[in-house]
């Protein structure tokens, strides 16, 4: 299993959390899925809730920051000054959503849209490094950002977190993984929804989590009250599904060890 005791290197993505109108519903759904510990949601947390495995955090749930804003996934990046990253979101063409604020003695951080408008957050770490337990059942495995302007995008986060691209094209496929500095593999991924002509209104993140059988989770999904946005597909990356939850936001399943030959 992998964990990870200490900070996660800047520009990494760290932490998972929703944002969602019943968050003990939500931890409902996503503990009878993944089998989360879901624990917390005292007044003196905001209600924000902690998912476990093993003892080990590995995601958050949390209630909206007001009425009427969509249920959704934020994908955090790990930085070492929330502040200065702030400046150079703004340089870089993005716009703060919830400007820098401390988490009680947990870390600091805020929430930004990038240039093409996708929602995103950073961390800095304090008492709370971010996510424990990744890339195994239940725990997040890959995040991307799905934005009808790649090539926006790509200027942006090569601007704020310095990474470097690698592409992988093809007629249908435009999509490219980044690496942080001094990385030595990718950690998540941009795609170009233009190439199909179906890009979202809204870009977004998305954060997908492993799971060893996407089909059966498939079904388990459906019966806690899930809907099938996309089937059971084989990628590059393995098998993969997105869905939304049951109050409305979407995420993916992944299975890297099923790749097709």
């Amino acid at each position: 299993m992998p964990v990870r005791d200490g900070a996660w290197p800047p520009g990494t993505p760290c932490w998972v959390d929703c944002q969602v109108d019943d968050p003990a519903g939500a931890g409902e759904f996503y503990a009878g899925l993944f089998g989360w510990d879901v624990q917390g949601g005292g007044e003196d947390a905001g209600g924000y809730l902690m998912a476990l495995r093993d003892d080990r955090a590995v995601a958050g749930i949390g209630p909206k920051p007001e009425a009427g804003v969509p249920s959704v996934w934020t994908t955090y990046f790990a930085v070492t000054d929330a502040d200065k990253c702030a400046q150079e979101v703004i340089a870089a063409g993005g716009r703060l959503l919830v400007p820098a604020f401390d988490v009680m003695e947990f870390g600091r951080m805020f929430v930004a849209a990038d240039a093409s408008g996708a929602a995103f957050a950073v961390w800095e770490a304090r008492a709370h490094d971010g996510a424990a337990v990744y890339n195994e059942h239940g725990a997040y495995v890959w995040n991307d950002l799905h934005t009808g302007d790649f090539a926006a995008a790509k200027s942006f986060y090569a601007e704020v977190f310095d990474f470097t691209f690698a592409e992988f094209d093809d007629e249908a496929t435009r999509y490219a993984t980044f690496t942080p500095p001094g990385g030595t593999g990718s950690v998540g991924g941009i795609n170009d929804d233009s190439v199909n002509g179906v890009a979202a209104a809204q870009p977004y993140w998305l954060t997908w989590f492993q799971f060893e059988d996407i089909d059966s989770g498939l079904t388990r999904a459906v019966e806690l009250g899930a809907t099938v946005l996309m089937s059971a597909t084989d990628g590059p990356f393995g098998r993969m599904a997105i869905m939304a939850a049951p109050q409305g936001e979407l995420f993916g399943l992944l299975d890297p060890r099923e790749v097709p030959r």
